[in-house]
């Protein structure tokens, strides 16, 4: 006798309380297997694939394309019957190894996972009731819930992102205790456990203190536009955008100092770099490179502030954001330790994480984490800005367009190459002295770039 089991709309990135159903990868009456994409979503972040945590038939969908679903509503039910013992689709005795969570089917583990019987939903509400059975329930895999429990004790995980992150930072979920429903372990459980870590120096993290989870909001009423007005949803990207913007605001104090500095022997610099063969290097990746090597001589400005703790958290890898403009909206793609590249590996992750924000496959876990951004709003063809920083980091460093300006060279007035610097810093974390200082290093190796030789 089958059953039929309902698969939730899962976590895909702590904050994000729902997605927008681009395209359905399968019909109803479709075979799918454990760890299949079964959809396409878009989040206010990126485009995501949800795998299924069942090998069935599908019996169901929730929603048409275009249709935008909360966190932990039903997006499809699947029929699991009987199973051969083995072959491709089937469920092996210790299930699918990276259960549920988008990360693909691994090695089967060399000793057996107990898991804990979930509910079966009948066919009838499976197929028509569209009933949510409470937001941050952990979906079942196979009849069984998706949270693992290991010999060591339950893992209440749900989010891909979340095991990711873990999985990166080498932290044992086992030693959390999490914050959401049910201790179901959230990205910010996570996070405090790395910052924890960071702080005390120990290799174990410690026990994050469990904060307050919400449910999904109730739609919003919408407005009808007078005549002349055109009103446009803050969701999706631009939503996020202007949460983040809001929030930073509100809670940075934030201050800008800038800087004209001539950047005609960096120029100079590059075309060198690039006439020598090889792979062109990016005058991005050649701004990225001062950055870092300034962040290591103001690594105060490598920080975020821990509000509740009332602490600075200061971070020793700098995981460089830059802003990117797509046609979906800004972007603030990621590149992780940006201080352990050199200008050509640099280029390469500007180039392929500036695709993937192009065409929308930008992953959440390449959207967040960052340390300090980096704004080059030269491209738009302006010399000056003061941004916003990019919440929760404490600073970001803006790059003007790069135009030839009447200057005084070597005592002489000349047309040199000119750019305007910004640095838009948190004043809690320092003062006007380390901020300075940060941005006159970085002007000064943009005029001298023979000033980075002292940091290789």
């Amino acid at each position: 006798m089958a059953q039929v089991l309902e698969f939730k709309l899962p976590d895909l990135g702590e904050g994000l309380t729902e997605a927008e159903i681009v395209r359905w990868l399968v019909e109803v009456g479709d075979v799918v297997a454990i760890d299949q994409p079964v959809v396409e979503v878009e989040t206010a972040k990126a485009m995501v694939e949800v795998p299924c945590p069942y090998d069935g038939v599908v019996t169901a969908r929730y929603g048409e394309e275009g249709t935008e679903l909360p966190v932990g509503a039903p997006l499809i039910t699947v029929a699991v019957g009987e199973r051969p013992t083995s072959g491709a689709g089937s469920a092996s005795a210790e299930g699918s190894g990276n259960v549920l969570v988008g990360y693909g089917t691994s090695e089967a583990p060399a000793r057996r996972r107990r898991v804990r019987q979930g509910r079966p939903v009948s066919g009838a509400s499976a197929a028509g009731s569209g009933e949510v059975h409470g937001q941050g329930a952990v979906p079942a895999v196979n009849g069984q819930a998706a949270a693992p429990e290991t010999d060591d004790g339950p893992v209440p995980v749900i989010s891909p992102l979340v095991r990711r992150l873990a999985r990166q930072n080498g932290l044992d979920l086992r030693e959390l205790t999490g914050s959401g429903p049910d201790g179901l372990i959230l990205r910010a459980d996570v996070e405090y456990a790395l910052r924890a870590a960071a702080r005390s120096g120990a290799a174990e993290p410690q026990t994050p203190v469990p904060q307050p989870t919400g449910t999904a909001p109730a739609p919003r009423p919408t407005a009808t536009a007078a005549p002349g007005e055109i009103r446009t949803p803050l969701k999706g990207i631009r939503g996020a955008v202007a949460d983040k913007l809001a929030r930073s605001r509100r809670e940075i104090p934030d201050a800008t100092c800038w800087v004209d500095a001539d950047a005609t022997e960096l120029m100079r610099a590059r075309t060198a770099m690039n006439a020598a063969g090889g792979p062109k290097i990016s005058l991005l990746a050649l701004l990225a490179r001062i950055c870092t090597a300034a962040l290591a001589r103001f690594p105060e400005l490598n920080s975020t502030v821990d509000a509740e703790a009332r602490e600075v958290v200061q971070f020793d890898r700098v995981h460089l954001g830059f802003a990117a403009q797509t046609d979906r909206g800004l972007v603030v793609p990621v590149v992780r330790d940006a201080h352990a590249r050199d200008a050509e590996s640099l280029t390469a992750e500007f180039a392929r994480l500036t695709e993937a924000g192009r065409t929308g496959t930008l992953t959440p876990a390449e959207l967040t984490g960052g340390t300090f951004t980096l704004n080059n709003y030269g491209v738009f063809g302006v010399d000056g800005s003061t941004p916003i920083i990019n919440h929760p980091e404490a600073a970001m460093l803006g790059v003007g367009r790069i135009v030839p300006k009447p200057w005084v060279h070597e005592g002489e007035l000349a047309v040199r190459q000119v750019v305007q610097l910004s640095l838009t810093f948190d004043h809690r974390v320092c003062d006007g002295g380390t901020a300075g200082g940060f941005l006159r290093y970085v002007a000064d190796c943009v005029e001298q770039p023979a000033v980075l030789l002292r940091t290789l």
